[in-house]
């Protein structure tokens, strides 16, 4: 699908220049462990910093009682460990950590960041599997999944989320993984090896409150505009879930666009604009996104 971006859109992408060096080939095991180990120096950063940052006794009284305290630092333990298994199966060509920039001010918004980038690394394993060759590699990145899995659930239920809104976890393409990881990208050392991954324009949502299936929302399209290429020039939030997009037409407003909430789609979901109105949702049918929305239905019935 064919999209006229607006020059501007160019100057969104380039926000996420600051991170890891692009490099447009095939994605070879290699390329998958380094783009696993960016994901996960962020992650040993992020943790590192809000243990550094916020005490106990700032989670308790913020409604975080214990062991709380003490489970986060067992998930900071998992995910430093991470970086080192990663880092010596990779040796001399592994990535090394970046400068990062959070904004979480305290140990509330600390907690909710955390859920989502749990809920992304969950998402950025699954998406990356299918294009592991080596079964030894497949099996050590499905190991990690499923621990970053229990971590998601634990930051999830800590929320009084569900712990396991759907049946089924959101694939993400490392180039929708890439888009949501790189604002958080401040700079990378020069000698890191180059990821054949690139960004998307950034889409945001700009709707407050809880959001169900029937909700409109609005998502933004910063410093930039898009429109389908084709000749009706529809275009449509497509929601990422793993057995293909669930898609809703979005009606254009200055600055982005709205679209109502479909069913079929619960807990952390991700959203992209697309020209088409069926499918998977492919790298190739991407206009703009992921935005991240957190979407709470009734469970099982997912209405």
């Amino acid at each position: 699908m064919k999209y006229q971006i607006s020059i501007a859109a160019l100057a969104a992408a380039g926000i996420v220049s600051a991170g890891p060096v692009l490099s447009k080939r095939a994605l070879t095991d290699i390329d998958i462990l380094n783009y696993a180990l960016t994901l996960e120096h962020l992650e040993a950063t992020f943790y590192r910093q809000g243990l550094a940052n916020y005490t106990q006794a700032q989670f308790v009284a913020a409604g975080f009682p214990d062991p709380f305290y003490a489970n986060l630092q067992e998930i900071a333990y998992d995910e430093t460990t991470h970086v080192s298994f990663l880092t010596k199966a990779l040796g001399t060509a592994a990535t090394a950590e970046c400068i990062y920039t959070f904004p979480s001010t305290d140990p509330k918004s600390f907690v909710a960041l955390a859920g989502v980038l749990e809920g992304v690394g969950v998402s950025a394993y699954l998406g990356a599997a299918a294009s592991i060759a080596m079964p030894d590699y497949l099996t050590a990145a499905g190991s990690i999944l499923t621990v970053e899995a229990r971590h998601s659930a634990y930051i999830r239920s800590s929320q009084a989320q569900s712990p396991f809104p759907s049946p089924f976890d959101a694939p993400l393409s490392p180039n929708s993984v890439y888009t949501l990881a790189a604002p958080f990208i401040s700079s990378c050392p020069s000698t890191n090896p180059a990821l054949p991954v690139k960004a998307f324009p950034t889409l945001t949502l700009a709707t407050a409150g809880p959001i169900a299936s029937g909700t409109e929302i609005t998502l933004m399209t910063p410093g930039y505009d898009i429109r389908s290429g084709d000749p009706e020039g529809k275009i449509y939030a497509a929601f990422v879930t793993v057995t293909g997009g669930v898609f809703a037409q979005a009606t254009k407003i200055e600055g982005g666009f709205t679209v109502v909430v479909p069913k079929g789609v619960n807990g952390q979901v991700y959203v992209v604009l697309s020209g088409c109105a069926e499918g998977p949702v492919t790298d190739e049918n991407v206009g703009a996104g992921p935005a991240i929305l957190e979407i709470t239905n009734p469970y099982p019935t997912m209405a």
